[in-house]
């Protein structure tokens, strides 16, 4: 018996890469799944349905259970009719990963208004589109599994403001849902997936890859540490019953390991019991707030953490080991 098996599950994005992953191990675990994708380009345009369609039939050809959505979630009555897809199928909704996203990079002074707006409506809007949908539904059911994908990027990606913010915006967002469904037995947490997709294609390091090997990164990581099917174990398990008590929490996935992020903390306060002058401000702040300041941590912090010295890492058995922070 799978440890979903009994579920029903939304997964947006879900025609190629990482959606793609978490859709069919999913179903592999017994849940029903709506397969969606608007099977739009990188950018968000044009739709076909070969892309949910395809992975509903490897779904069905494995022994599984899929239905497909085209739907965009971008459009708050499409994110809201994929959500009651499940619901008319099945009579429950159980599980949403939003996974959806597009992409128009640009550095901050040369973006334009439509590319921030694009950006910031799939990725931000759209989760909050099939969550708010979902959310009525698992209120009513007291029970059910949120998870969404965040990035790297929302940690100081320079060229990629607009999809940044909309990254880091799903990060308040989980936060704001895991504290006010938790009651209710519904848990949301957060994902920082890694792992060579179409949108790794699609970069400058991308198309030089392909230039010198004649293969894409999405080609070349199928079945390695880059491959973005190493995502979903962490989804599946984050949608399990298993995971009652996981709640509220943001991971980093990578290689094929799993990071946890600590909380945002208070590190430092300044406190005079009065109104500081900015000049006062200006001559306690240097000893003050402003030791040892850090820059934003940016996307590359989790590739670090397979330099920390051998002893702070745990041997586990069998291939696995674990670090915690000194």
């Amino acid at each position: 018996m799978g440890m979903l098996e009994g579920k029903t599950a939304l997964v947006t994005g879900a025609g190629r890469g990482i959606g793609r992953g978490i859709a069919i191990a999913m179903a592999a675990e017994g849940a029903k799944v709506v397969v969606n994708d608007l099977g739009a380009s990188l950018a968000g345009d044009g739709g076909e349905a070969g892309p949910a369609d395809k992975v509903v039939a490897e779904i069905r050809a494995g022994g599984g259970t899929a239905i497909a959505d085209y739907g965009s979630v971008a459009d708050a009555a499409q994110g809201a009719a994929m959500v009651e897809r499940a619901v008319d199928a099945w009579g429950r909704i159980d599980i949403v990963v939003n996974v959806a996203g597009i992409l128009r990079d640009r550095m901050l002074f040369n973006m334009t208004e439509a590319e921030w707006d694009a950006v910031v409506a799939v990725h931000l809007k759209g989760t909050y589109n099939t969550m708010r949908a979902a959310s009525v539904r698992m209120r009513e059911q007291r029970g059910g599994r949120i998870v969404n994908m965040s990035s790297v990027s929302a940690l100081g990606a320079p060229g990629q403001p607009n999809y940044a913010a909309a990254k880091a915006g799903i990060l308040g967002l989980t936060w704001s849902t895991a504290n006010a469904m938790a009651r209710y037995g519904v848990t949301c947490n957060a994902i920082l997936p890694s792992g060579a997709t179409r949108m790794i294609d699609s970069t400058p390091r991308g198309r030089e890859v392909f230039e010198q090997t004649g293969q894409w990164p999405s080609e070349q990581a199928v079945g390695t540490e880059r491959d973005p099917d190493n995502v979903a174990p962490l989804v599946v398990y984050l949608a399990s019953d298993a995971a009652a008590g996981v709640n509220g929490q943001v991971f980093h996935s990578f290689g094929y390991g799993y990071t946890l992020l600590a909380q945002p903390q208070a590190v430092r306060r300044l406190d005079a019991g009065r109104r500081l002058s900015p000049a006062e401000l200006a001559a306690l702040f240097p000893d003050t707030l402003g030791e040892r300041l850090e820059a934003p941590p940016g996307t590359a912090f989790g590739k670090s953490l397979d330099r920390r010295s051998a002893g702070e890492w745990k041997d586990l058995g069998g291939g696995v080991r674990l670090w915690r922070s000194p």
